[in-house]
């Protein structure tokens, strides 16, 4: 029997096998998202006008993988299936155990350094640990510059990104950023967003966790900063929720194929939002991944009805 002790989380592979007996191409239609054709959404980077897709991927838990060559194979063809699909960015931390130096191999073997968009975090406080840590990372990564280095988990309002201005301006990295995952920490993460202007913001945003939307998000738009969003899935939580259920058939407006589509075209049809960066550990969830950033997003009436369809699960 599958566990489905109540309050544990789903992940998309098991709702996916919770909904056979239904039909799984109604829960999660896998076979009409591999198809899916046209250009992906790009949205750009307000700082420089570079465009960047709208989809990409996170190593968090996924690529915490070791030496394992079998699941080092399969992450692998994530990788490749992002490239494939048009996607560029994939972000990372030297605190996610071995997925740093995981993608940093692997993209090394694969050559493909100049078809991503790497980026990363540092935690250490004081200059000469942060310079230290993001060297570190660089070494992980097999390469001489990330696309964007970010504060990860910003906790005190008087931040500093000095360390990290000075590792862009040796040319270490091109862009700048500040992280946080907790809703409750947005207030202190938006204060450093005012004082400095940093290129990218990353955060927590989902149909379960909508509170960037009420500050956080509309300051980013203000201070034309990128927005990248973490935990789109809230954790599995949003595929527990809809475990059994019938992709609604209005989803069909804004071209949604799957529920992961759905959760992802919310998020993505925030005009704020830059990029959503879930974590995968199969190409074929990359390739539905993928799919949110093409066709029509929600318009805001759209929107307002996802937000109800989700309330009406709780």
């Amino acid at each position: 029997m599958n566990d489905i002790r109540p309050g544990r989380l789903f992940t998309r592979r098991e709702v996916l096998a919770f909904g056979a007996g239904i039909g799984a191409g109604a829960v999660l239609p896998l076979a009409p998202s591999l198809a899916a054709e046209g250009p992906l959404l790009t949205r750009p980077i307000a700082r420089s006008g570079e465009r960047l897709p709208a989809v990409g991927l996170g190593t968090a838990i996924v690529f915490d993988i070791g030496e394992d060559a079998a699941r080092r194979a399969e992450r692998r063809a994530v990788l490749e299936k992002l490239i494939e699909g048009g996607g560029r960015l994939v972000d990372t931390a030297p605190s996610y155990g071995t997925a740093e130096s995981v993608l940093g191999d692997l993209v090394s073997a694969m050559g493909a350094r100049d078809r991503l968009f790497l980026a990363t975090k540092v935690r250490a406080a004081g200059r000469e640990a942060s310079m230290a840590e993001m060297q570190q990372s660089l070494r992980r990564l097999r390469t001489g510059k990330v696309d964007l280095i970010q504060m990860h988990n910003v906790s005190d309002v008087a931040t500093d990104l000095g360390a990290l201005k000075a590792f862009r301006d040796q040319g270490h990295a091109r862009y700048i950023g500040v992280t946080h995952f907790i809703a409750g920490a947005y207030d202190r993460l938006g204060e450093v967003m005012r004082r400095e202007k940093p290129d990218f913001v990353q955060l927590n945003y989902s149909l379960a966790e909508r509170s960037a939307e009420e500050r956080l998000l509309p300051l980013a738009a203000e201070t034309g900063t990128a927005v990248l969003v973490n935990l789109p899935f809230a954790r599995g939580k949003l595929f527990g929720a809809v475990r059994g259920r019938v992709l609604p058939e209005w989803a069909k407006a804004f071209d949604c194929t799957s529920w992961a589509q759905f959760f992802l075209k919310y998020a993505l049809s925030h005009e704020a939002v830059t990029c959503v960066i879930p974590g995968t550990d199969k190409p074929e969830y990359m390739i539905d991944n993928l799919g949110a950033g093409r066709g029509r997003l929600p318009d805001a009436a759209m929107r307002r009805r996802m937000v109800e369809f989700w309330q009406s699960l709780g």
